[in-house]
């Protein structure tokens, strides 16, 4: 298996790196920039704890070979926080008890930022609509729809 020099935009830094041709853009995240934000729950695109953004677009990254990423911008948790404070979404998660086990909450943070970059001020439904590719085992869901929905009041 024959490997290839690609450039990924992670974060907004330029990465130069070898990778494999059926390498995942999940692997790549973790095992070779050390950006363990996402995790695979599932492995199949059904629980959303892969979930990054790509140009602004939610993604399933467990799904996703890196060399679709090429080009574009990629986005993971831990590119929300600036300067050593949380991005205003991840610190309403932290206010509203909406990180429980913490597996979900990055996939669910970068949905509904994806979410409230659209539309600033969603409904309740449309939250719920939103996130309904993202499985979360311990809050039943009612604590993370009303974080997302806290800084779309705020914006």
């Amino acid at each position: 298996m024959s490997k290839k020099v690609i450039e990924l935009n992670v974060n907004g830094a330029v990465y130069e790196m070898l990778v494999k041709p059926q390498q995942t853009l999940l692997e790549v995240l973790r095992d070779s920039l050390g950006l363990t934000g996402a995790k695979e729950g599932c492995g199949l695109g059904g629980c959303g704890a892969c979930t990054v953004l790509i140009d602004g677009a939610p993604a399933l990254s467990c799904l996703m070979l890196v060399e679709v990423a090429v080009g574009k911008a990629v986005v993971t948790i831990e590119g929300l926080a600036h300067e050593g404070a949380l991005h205003p979404l991840q610190e309403s998660f932290v206010q509203h008890g909406a990180i429980q086990c913490g597996y979900c909450s990055p996939g669910m943070i970068m949905t509904g930022k994806a979410l409230l970059d659209q539309n600033p001020k969603p409904t309740r439904d449309e939250i719920r609509l939103a996130i309904a590719g993202n499985l979360c085992r311990c809050t039943g869901y009612q604590k993370i729809v009303d974080a997302i929905e806290a800084v779309g009041q705020s914006s």
